[in-house]
């Protein structure tokens, strides 16, 4: 099969699928906290040495397959190396969600796991040029993908900026590099963004509408607010890291197509029930609300299953009814298996 640019290479190169995945690699670790864009820029060297450093490896910057283990379920396979199918879950996956975010077909998590927002992304850009619609990147979705013909990216979109809004946070959104986007609009990249400043967009990186990705939490901030609620509720931190991740990739304001929000995808009725069971009061609807309903709700489950993580889980993605009563579903085994693989990385 195709097998796109293998390593990362310290010096500046062109963007490839496979750099964007180890960036995903090294934001769900806490390393890296800026765009996904697959290009390598001064963050993502450092982000890389501090992997490797981490891994009691040399802190060269550059990526090697022993740097691609350390880095643990999201380091590897590389992209074009297996079909891409529902329910998978590594570099590839990450990879293929930065391609067709690139095009504009994808805007839901990149967080290197095909569920069905990726799944029905693939099947649009199947029907897009003319393959085989079945919602598995296989070898021709792969190879259409990469060498899709070159466009001439023009700043033809506006988006205004908000309250909240970083540069970063916006090319990470728009799938836009960042020196790309403030070199376009004539901005310092270190310096506030003034609420209300229109932003020139290149229209073929624009997301899908009603994608949610959070323009004013950065992954880190998120990452600090699931710490700061394990801590206080007596949860393993690295539990709830990766089941945030595997949820949202740490974006707050994904939604599912049942309704499910936030960065651990609390569906409406279980944080009501949160709220009147648990809590005793509401919870204001914020990034850090969503958070601690999150948090509380997998606690419950862990005390329901006597601090069994499987079971848990596999009632989190179910239901505890349906655990109890049949087990571990088989579209449920993958997940856990997937949130158990990162818990020990993360």
């Amino acid at each position: 099969m195709l097998v796109v640019g293998a390593l990362v290479f310290a010096a500046p190169a062109l963007a490839t699928p496979q750099q964007a995945g180890v960036q995903v690699a090294l934001r769900a670790l806490g390393l890296y906290d800026g765009p996904i864009d697959g290009e390598v820029g001064p963050l993502t060297r450092a982000a890389i040495a501090a992997a490797q450093r981490r891994a009691g490896l040399d802190p060269t910057g550059v990526i090697t397959t022993r740097t691609r283990k350390a880095l643990g379920p999201l380091g590897g396979p590389l992209f074009g190396t297996r079909p891409i199918q529902p329910g998978d879950f590594g570099l590839d996956v990450s990879a293929l969600q930065f391609l067709l975010a690139r095009d504009g077909l994808y805007g839901a998590a990149l967080d290197g796991y095909m569920g069905p927002h990726l799944e029905q992304a693939v099947r649009r850009f199947q029907r897009r040029a003319h393959l085989t619609v079945d919602g598995v990147a296989g070898p021709a979705t792969l190879a259409a993908l990469v060498h899709r013909p070159a466009q001439r990216v023009q700043p033809t979109e506006l988006y205004v900026v908000q309250p909240g809004d970083s540069l970063i946070g916006i090319a990470t959104h728009f799938g836009i590099g960042l020196e790309s986007l403030a070199r376009a609009n004539k901005l310092d990249p270190s310096r506030t963004l003034l609420i209300g400043t229109k932003l020139d967009l290149p229209v073929d990186v624009t997301p899908v509408e009603g994608s949610g990705v959070a323009l004013g939490a950065t992954p880190g901030a998120v990452r600090t607010l699931l710490d700061t609620w394990s801590g206080r509720l007596g949860v393993s931190p690295r539990l709830v890291r990766a089941l945030a991740w595997m949820e949202s990739g740490y974006q707050p304001d994904v939604v599912s197509d049942v309704g499910a929000r936030g960065v651990l995808q609390v569906l409406p009725e279980t944080r009501q029930w949160v709220e009147l069971v648990l809590l005793g009061h509401p919870v204001p609807n914020t990034v850090d609300g969503d958070i601690e309903v999150g948090v509380l709700y997998l606690r419950h489950l862990l005390q329901q299953f006597d601090g069994d993580t499987t079971l848990a889980l596999g009632a989190w993605y179910q239901g505890a009814a349906a655990v109890r009563q049949f087990g571990l579903y088989e579209v449920t085994k993958p997940f856990v298996a997937d949130v158990l693989a990162l818990e020990e990385r993360m």
